[in-house]
């Protein structure tokens, strides 16, 4: 057991009011692409040079909205994809009353899936879908199946994933919920998440606790603010704490 393993242990026992804030990093053990890892396939067939952020844009939505949903189902939405260790362990801290909340970027609603309770989703979820024109609401299952631009049977409006597309502003409600727990929190732990997507990653900054843990495979920019960090797969560092821990 490392020594970094051992001091995280210390700050979880020590911890009453821990708040986990990840990113893409969390999902990848679960076998979920960061989308960012697009192939050219949609540049060669839209005629022009597209980055996946322009392909989950609001404005490409709009415009073309086949190809968005082709790039969405086909990127976007893993429906096989099970929680890992990571997922485990923070559902674990959270029935263990040490951990209040989960805020993620996330979109896959895998934290749910292993038990968290308290999840704020700063930018939506792909389990989600309403009917631009009606409000009904549809899942995951019923995107995948439908031909092309997914419509609702009720009324024929488009149905739109629940999910913040670029160029759409994050819901005021989850973001308040989400700076509230972290304002609140004794340790703050980051994992899985470069911290480059803004604004998500700028709600650190309510931070005002005792411990900062960064756990993240490469450096971030929050790294010399940390008082602990672990540059590892945040699954195995959790799975190996709560061993320890007898969990």
């Amino acid at each position: 057991m490392s020594e970094e393993i051992k001091e995280l242990v210390q700050i979880l026992k020590d911890s009453k009011n821990i708040v986990f804030f990840g990113g893409a990093g969390v999902s990848t053990e679960s076998n979920i692409p960061d989308f960012r890892s697009s192939n050219g396939l949609w540049n060669e067939k839209l005629k022009m040079q597209c980055t996946p952020e322009q392909l989950v844009s609001h404005t490409f939505y709009m415009r073309y909205p086949e190809e968005f949903f082709e790039f969405y189902k086909s990127k976007l939405i893993y429906p096989d994809a099970k929680p890992n260790n990571a997922h485990i362990a923070l559902a674990k801290l959270e029935e263990m009353g040490k951990l209040s909340a989960v805020v993620t970027q996330n979109i896959d609603g895998l934290h749910q899936v292993a038990g968290s309770k308290v999840v704020y989703e700063l930018h939506g979820s792909v389990l989600r879908n309403y009917c631009e024109k009606c409000g009904e609401f549809y899942d995951e299952k019923f995107v995948l199946a439908s031909e092309g631009v997914p419509t609702c049977p009720k009324c024929g409006g488009r149905v739109k994933p629940d999910v913040v597309l670029y160029e759409e502003g994050l819901d005021q409600d989850i973001i308040e919920g989400a700076v509230n727990a972290i304002s609140k929190a004794d340790t703050l732990i980051i994992g899985g998440t470069s911290l480059v997507v803004y604004p998500a990653a700028g709600l650190i900054n309510y931070f005002r606790g005792n411990k900062l843990v960064l756990i993240n495979k490469s450096a971030t920019s929050a790294d010399r603010q940390a008082d602990l960090v672990i540059h590892d797969a945040i699954g195995k560092v959790l799975k190996e704490a709560l061993d320890m821990m007898g969990n």
